[in-house]
């Protein structure tokens, strides 16, 4: 219940707005909790993961256009023969159905369920780790999941922070679409071969000794760590 319950005092302690909750569902996640799905089977498989979308006021900054999904095949039917395809008529929801459903907008809007498959298995962070034996972050999750948010929420030049980046891979997407960011990790080994996401194309000798040096540089500054919350 923490994640509940860290949510509540978010809002009601710090007075942040929940603008939306999301969902993300990993199709290609591995059936957990252990004990309770695999050799009990006393429950389904956790694939799904909450993303809370906070904000500081009633209008955050956003535009959902910017993550617009492809249509499905019967919606490019409709585009392309709207009068053919589809009589405009009300439901009994009364939710109209318009000619304006018949423009085409570039794509979909998106729902707040994101399957996104975690399967990332031979990019060049998880080459470098193996071919250099080091230990790569066991908590990653897909460059889709912050891109979809950094996308939706805001504008080349803008500022992302990451203040549990493990690998960075927050940083990474932030930097191929343009935004400025800042990442912070407890772990200063995760910090550094975080780095390697930013060297493709370098040599395992040129990692490696960029790698030794960041750590040598952290190692020289004597500062006391900040407890943010």
């Amino acid at each position: 219940m923490h994640q509940f319950r860290a949510l509540i005092r978010f809002v009601d302690d710090l007075g942040y707005n929940l603008a939306e909750e999301f969902y993300w569902h990993n199709p290609a996640r591995l059936p957990s909790p252990i004990e309770w799905v695999n050799k009990r089977k006393w429950r389904a498989k956790d694939s799904v993961n909450t993303v809370w979308w906070l904000s500081k006021g009633d209008r955050p900054k956003s535009d959902v256009g910017k993550v617009r999904t492809p249509y499905s095949e019967s919606m490019q039917k409709l585009l392309k023969d709207p009068s053919g395809y589809y009589r405009p008529k009300k439901r009994a929801s009364e939710h109209d159905i318009g000619t304006a459903f018949g423009i085409d907008n570039g794509g979909a809007l998106p729902s707040n369920l994101l399957s996104i498959p975690n399967t990332e298995s031979n990019g060049f962070y998880l080459r470098m780790c193996k071919e250099l034996g080091f230990e790569s972050h066991p908590a990653r999750f897909p460059a889709a999941l912050p891109e979809f948010f950094i996308k939706m929420l805001t504008d080349p030049g803008d500022v992302v922070v990451d203040i549990f980046s493990g690998s960075n891979t927050t940083g990474y997407a932030a930097e191929t679409h343009g935004r400025n960011w800042l990442s912070i990790e407890l772990d200063e080994k995760y910090a550094a071969r975080s780095a390697l996401r930013f060297l493709e194309g370098r040599t395992a000798t040129d990692v490696a000794a960029i790698y030794e040096q960041m750590l040598a540089v952290n190692s020289q500054v004597d500062v006391e760590p900040t407890v943010l919350f």
